[in-house]
């Protein structure tokens, strides 16, 4: 069983940063393929990024303006975000992939955190 607690959402004003993490139990962290997901209001699920050893895959909406990372050692994963716009508002959720599958599909994931709400104000 793996459990993932969500961190650092907020209310930030386009343009502006954050930095969401997550936190993970399990102590095989360094082998699952962790990945970030939000949904919007009244919208479906969505991929944002991944991360699987020092590989890194990104939906094109939020390429070059997030980054996501790890910390194996502290059973973390990080996604910063830069430039915000207000289409980036929604609940972010942390998720680990047991597995090999699909990296961005939602199916494939089998853990989830609670999320986080990320509200964008232009």
């Amino acid at each position: 069983q793996v459990q993932l607690v969500e961190s650092g959402g907020g209310l930030v004003q386009v343009g502006g940063s954050l930095r969401l993490s997550c936190s993970a139990s399990g102590r095989t962290f360094s082998n699952y393929t962790m990945g970030w997901f939000r949904q919007a209001p009244g919208k479906e699920r969505e991929f944002v990024a991944t991360i699987n050893g020092g590989l890194r895959y990104y939906a094109g909406s939020v390429k070059a303006r997030f980054t996501i990372s790890r910390d194996n050692a502290k059973n973390t994963v990080a996604l910063e975000m830069n430039s915000l716009k207000p289409e980036d508002t929604a609940v972010y959720y942390c998720a680990a992939q047991v597995r090999s599958g699909s990296v961005n599909d939602i199916r494939t994931y089998d853990y989830w955190g609670q999320g986080t709400q990320v509200t964008v104000s232009s």
